[in-house]
């Protein structure tokens, strides 16, 4: 769906609420050429105890990281962004939506060094359905192997969200998709596996659920935390900091991805090979169902997770 189609009216921009079509920046703006913002996409869940942001807190503490190594100085505090989005939320009438908070350097100068460049903080809510179809979530995907390699943590820091570095997995999941494929898994320097273009990976075998480490290049997923968390309380083994081979892949009893716009979603075959029954395994089956019983608040369990509009 475009934004043309969406029902949306405001964006908060610099510590004021504007009309959608206002939030505009000059085509000089420093991040538009060389990349230096950070961001973060958030779930807000509509749940029976009303409007839900999906760990908010967790998501603002990796924006404020983020920001540190490129010298972005957000300049508000998190109540002014958590009352910023809880006001769009509301006044838009947004049961259900994705979160976009960005920040970036701005239109000054353009030399690399953003120099003098002002820091510009904008929110954005919309409605988003599952970004990999909602058949998917039960069906699950086809992916590939893709021939792009993620880029390594000593090039650029892979575990903060950083706007230029996406070029890397918009190449791979275009790829993917010019192939047939819904998604792409891109390996790190080393040739293990590290994650999809936006979602992280998990393997499970022998009963044991797998997913590559911080050290292999991948984005410390917070919808990845979840999923531990969650599987090593339903009792299941969790190696949170495995090194998976390519070919590792292809023997999987299953694999699913994760995020937040992807939430859970089962991986059925990648490239050729069919993975397990070629349908969603048992146990991302009930993964998924425990994650989806909490994002809905179906379930009483891990309120801390939740901030409510």
């Amino acid at each position: 769906m475009s934004f043309a189609d969406m029902d949306v009216d405001w964006i908060w921009m610099d510590g004021e609420i504007i009309d959608w079509e206002n939030a505009t920046v000059h085509v000089l703006t420093h991040a538009l050429h060389y990349g230096t913002a950070v961001f973060e996409g958030i779930r807000a869940y509509d749940t029976e105890e009303g409007t839900a942001i999906f760990r908010w807190d967790e998501h603002l503490d990796r924006l404020y990281r983020s920001a540190r190594p490129y010298e972005l100085d957000i300049g508000y505090d998190r109540e002014t962004l958590t009352e910023a989005t809880r006001t769009l939320i509301k006044e838009q009438d947004l049961g259900a939506c994705y979160i976009r908070p960005i920040v970036f350097y701005g239109y000054h100068s353009l030399g690399v060094s953003p120099g003098a460049c002002p820091t510009r903080v904008a929110i954005a809510c919309w409605p988003w359905g599952a970004y990999l179809g909602e058949e998917a979530l039960e069906d699950g995907v086809d992916a590939m192997v893709s021939s792009w390699t993620k880029y390594a943590s000593n090039q650029i820091p892979t575990t903060i969200k950083t706007t230029g570095m996406y070029v890397n997995s918009l190449l791979a999941g275009e790829e993917a998709r010019s192939n047939g494929y819904a998604e792409a898994i891109l390996l790190n320097k080393e040739g293990n596996v590290a994650e999809g273009p936006g979602e992280n990976l998990f393997m499970v075998r022998d009963g044991i659920i797998y997913t590559p480490g911080i050290a292999e290049s991948i984005l410390d997923g917070i919808t990845r935390e979840t999923i531990i968390t969650i599987a090593r309380d339903m009792g299941y083994p969790v190696d949170d900091a495995a090194t998976i081979s390519r070919g590792e892949l292809f023997t999987a009893d299953e694999l699913f991805f994760t995020g937040t716009a992807a939430e859970v979603t089962p991986i059925r075959r990648v490239g050729n090979v069919t993975i397990g029954d070629g349908t969603r395994g048992p146990i991302t089956e009930e993964i998924q169902s425990r994650f989806f019983d909490v994002v809905y608040r179906r379930s009483d369990a891990y309120e801390e997770w939740f901030t409510y509009v």
